[in-house]
């Protein structure tokens, strides 16, 4: 069994915590200026631990790099947003992720340029985000990603 330094165990940590913190601050209704700003530097935080965590796997970097531009997006940053998207969706195409991951990285990049306001190019990856939605194997994984999708803004486009 390979032991970790306390380094890396507080990485793996904070990793995780920065995450939840992110999560619990887009899910409050009344947000001041101050949790945006809190909530944007908790969602990289979280993506600078889990690049050093023992555990780490491309992945992570894939779903933090997503967390990133989701929160940009929610924050109507739209060129933010699809700069962090556009990191996903080549992370997804690296890594050949399919599935979850794969509707996920659809999902930013829609989302990205709703917040842009660019609704041609909002409509057209969230028809790719759908169509992914749908081959998502694990019906808990489906059930998380459709609740995601229907959570707003999406600023004029269509679900």
């Amino acid at each position: 069994m390979t032991e970790f330094s306390s380094e890396e165990k507080l990485h793996h940590y904070m990793g995780i915590e920065m995450n939840m913190q992110t999560w619990n601050l887009l899910g409050e209704k009344d947000r001041t200026e101050q949790d945006d700003t809190r909530m944007l530097n908790f969602a990289k935080a979280s993506l600078y631990h889990w690049k050093n965590s023992p555990k780490f796997e491309p992945v992570n970097e894939q779903r933090g790099q997503w967390m990133i531009s989701h929160v940009y997006a929610i924050l109507g940053r739209g060129e933010e947003a699809l700069e962090s998207a556009q990191k996903t969706m080549r992370l997804t195409k690296q890594h050949n992720f399919k599935d979850f991951d794969l509707a996920y990285a659809y999902e930013a990049m829609a989302r990205a340029h709703s917040a842009s306001g660019n609704k041609d190019e909002c409509n057209r990856w969230l028809n790719k985000t759908k169509e992914a939605g749908e081959l998502i194997d694990s019906v808990e994984d489906k059930k998380i990603f459709e609740g995601d999708l229907k959570a707003g803004p999406w600023l004029g486009c269509s679900l």
